[in-house]
């Protein structure tokens, strides 16, 4: 596998508190208009389809889109540092047509009901790559009854979730849509609660991503399904640790309900293993879904019990 995260968390230390040399750090590369906020770059440009590029710095501030395809873009990938909050939300509200945000750093967020993100996706599709989501309270977060499509490539999530601030848990990545989510070449690691990836929706593809659960604490699944799904989980690599709040399976399927059908759920060429000290025995697929999944050869350490089905 490969992916950026040492590239960007080498970057992160280097950059400025605002954009560099007294330039405009909002650029909109289709007219080449600067901006000092990137609401104001959004605000300006209403209704179009454009990307905003984005100078390196450390924003404290936010943006809320309400219209059209927006493509947020760091100039330098992990250099673009955001750590405000928008109507108690996220970094970034997305409810235009469709997002993508490449290259930059969400840090350091906190909201009152526990929920802070990095992005929070209400409307449209959205692409996310070569970005990083750091010590906040949940990563990517999203839900609507669209078909939405969602896509996470080359991108790290650490230091995130929570159980213990408020009564709901927030996850590194809780995303739900009628559509589909797409996980890749993605880094996860350092959990502070709930799960890794929590996904309502029909259909999954989860490859080629590393799920670090090392130095996680109050954690509970790697992959939790909780209403199903079909699609793919394959070539991942889980290491399971000691501080867990549940540490009963890795990759759970249809534990609250079975909303969406989930047979034939391919779930292949894996390679998984209890960290040092870990002296519990977990489900590496555990079904609630009373359906029948497509488990394959995976490559499992000393501890980790292949497959268990349960009872809703």
């Amino acid at each position: 596998m490969r992916f950026a995260p040492v590239f960007l968390a080498v970057a992160i230390a280097a950059v400025p508190v605002s954009g560099q040399n007294g330039a405009a750090p909002f650029v909109v590369q289709e007219s080449g208009e600067g901006f000092a906020t990137l609401d104001e770059a959004l605000q300006a440009n209403r209704g179009q389809d454009f990307t905003v590029l984005i100078a390196p710095g450390v924003y404290r501030e936010c943006a809320v889109q309400q219209a059209g395809r927006i493509t947020f873009k760091a100039r330098q990938a992990g250099t673009a540092i955001f750590e405000g909050a928008c109507e108690d939300k996220a970094a970034l509200v997305l409810r235009g047509n469709g997002s993508v945000v490449d290259g930059l750093v969400f840090r350091g967020i906190r909201v009152p009901d526990g929920n802070g993100a990095g992005i929070r996706i209400e409307i449209g599709d959205l692409t996310v790559r070569n970005a990083m989501f750091l010590d906040s309270q949940e990563g990517i977060l999203g839900g609507t009854e669209d078909a939405s499509r969602v896509t996470v490539d080359r991108s790290t999530f650490s230091g995130l979730g929570q159980c213990h601030e408020t009564e709901d848990c927030a996850h590194s990545i809780y995303l739900a849509n009628s559509g589909s989510v797409t996980i890749t070449n993605s880094r996860f690691e350092r959990g502070r609660g709930g799960h890794y990836v929590k996904l309502r929706v029909p259909q999954v593809t989860i490859t080629d991503n590393s799920f670090d659960d090392s130095a996680g604490s109050r954690t509970n699944y790697m992959i939790d399904l909780p209403e199903g799904a079909t699609g793919e989980i394959a070539r991942n690599t889980f290491v399971q640790g000691t501080q867990k709040e549940n540490w009963s399976g890795l990759i759970v399927v249809a534990a609250e309900q079975r909303k969406y059908s989930s047979a034939g759920l391919k779930i292949d060429d894996n390679d998984a293993r209890l960290a040092p000290n870990q002296e519990k025995s977990p489900a590496f697929v555990a079904n609630v879904s009373g359906e029948q999944l497509a488990v394959g050869a995976n490559r499992l350490g000393t501890g980790i019990r292949a497959y268990e089905v349960r009872r809703p």
